[in-house]
């Protein structure tokens, strides 16, 4: 049995409900600054687990061997550290950290305590993600030359500008909180990293609107999508605005393959669309949820043709994430048992934070071309030898 700590018990801390699995792991610890938070996170999915208001008094107990850090992007730097240091497996969020400099400090942490790192990249377990794998892997669409991907960020005024996730000094930026998991899937597919970027974003819809006072918290109602529009109709915004909520990339990967990534924050859907374009054709997917629907084209054509020459159809579902959440877990909890090679990668997860650290600074220059710092490669085969030491 594997007890888990879980540091943060904010939105995303429902994450934790999926480490709860009978006679295999159990939640037996909850931290949070907000002691109240941390009291309701264990009321309604981890009964019998203990509350600290400390994360240090979790990572010093001894029932817990895996830790969950489902904390805002700033702190998991600094946290996954002191936790692989206290011996934990450990589970990061996406992003890995909001540095480049940070992500290479958790690395080095993990190869230097031989504690096991994981980052949680849910993506890489989305039916539409691994079924466009799938396809490229198969060569349905020969060998990828491009990849681009708009994302719709619907919900944007009510997710990310009513909270830390407005600040430079909590995020970067947008382009890397949200890009994160999106550069990740494009490495994914294409097979390789990010070497260099060009980006350009604005402010353009929510710096001049109404933000509530300082030191108040997010009102009650804060997501409501039904009464939340237009963008510009959004109230009690963050009092701190310093973050794009437009903004487009072009990346250019080892190998020569070219991707371009396009992110918006006030549109009415809620969505990402992905072209994946190869020598001998491409492919294309119609939602990236419950229902969602991956075309290919092969065949020349003299025009638009809405009649693919195949199609994926992913199956319905109702969960969260079109149910990636709980492989996600499993995949880590297995890895925290059992070590052995993962569908994430700390070393992909560090490079889709380098690309969209140098798309902000890019975008932040004006369009400067900038070069993606590689990572040291001692650290690469490391990681890659599934985080054994030689």
């Amino acid at each position: 049995m594997i007890g888990v700590g879980v540091v943060g018990a904010g939105f995303r801390s429902g994450l934790a409900a999926a480490a709860e699995v009978p006679r295999t792991s159990r939640v037996v610890a909850v931290a949070d600054i907000d002691a109240g938070a941390a009291r309701r996170a264990v009321h309604e999915r981890h009964p019998g687990a203990d509350v600290h208001t400390d994360h240090r008094a979790l990572l010093d107990r001894g029932d817990v061997d895996a830790v969950l850090l489902i904390t805002p992007d700033h702190t998991h730097a600094d946290l996954a550290c002191a936790a692989l240091e206290a011996g934990k497996a450990v589970f990061v969020e996406k992003p890995l950290a909001i540095t480049v400099e940070d992500c290479d400090r958790v690395l080095r942490t993990a190869r230097e305590t031989g504690s096991r790192l994981y980052v949680g990249h849910n993506m890489r377990h989305m039916p539409v993600v691994r079924t466009m794998r799938e396809i490229v892997a198969r060569g349905d669409i020969g060998a990828v030359q491009s990849v681009w991907v708009r994302h719709f960020v619907g919900n944007g005024g009510d997710f990310y500008f009513k909270d830390w996730h407005a600040e430079r000094r909590c995020t970067t930026s947008l382009l890397l909180q949200k890009a994160a998991h999106d550069i990740d899937v494009v490495h994914w597919l294409a097979g390789a990293y990010t070497e260099r970027v060009s980006a350009f974003g604005a402010l353009r819809v929510y710096g001049d609107g109404h933000r509530r006072e300082p030191g108040t918290p997010k009102t009650a109602d804060w997501l409501a999508p039904d009464r939340h529009w237009p963008p510009r109709a959004q109230r009690d915004l963050n009092p701190v605005i310093d973050v794009e909520d437009l903004s487009l990339v072009n990346l250019q990967l080892g190998g020569g393959v070219l991707a371009a990534y396009q992110q918006c924050h006030f549109t009415p859907d809620y969505w990402r669309n992905y072209t994946v374009i190869g020598d001998e054709g491409r492919l294309e997917n119609a939602g990236d949820g419950s229902g969602a629907v991956v075309k290919v084209w092969n065949r020349r054509r003299p025009g638009y043709a809405p009649d693919a020459d195949a199609e994926h159809r992913l199956p319905e579902s109702t969960e969260v994430h079109a149910g990636a959440d709980d492989p996600l877990m499993a995949e880590f909890l297995r890895f925290a048992r059992d070590g052995g090679p993962t569908d994430t990668s700390p070393v992909a997860a560090r490079m889709s934070v380098a690309a969209g650290v140098q798309a902000t600074a890019s975008m932040r220059a004006g369009g400067e071309p900038h070069d993606v710092p590689p990572l040291d490669p001692e650290l690469v085969e490391y990681f890659e030898r599934g985080q054994r030491p030689m």
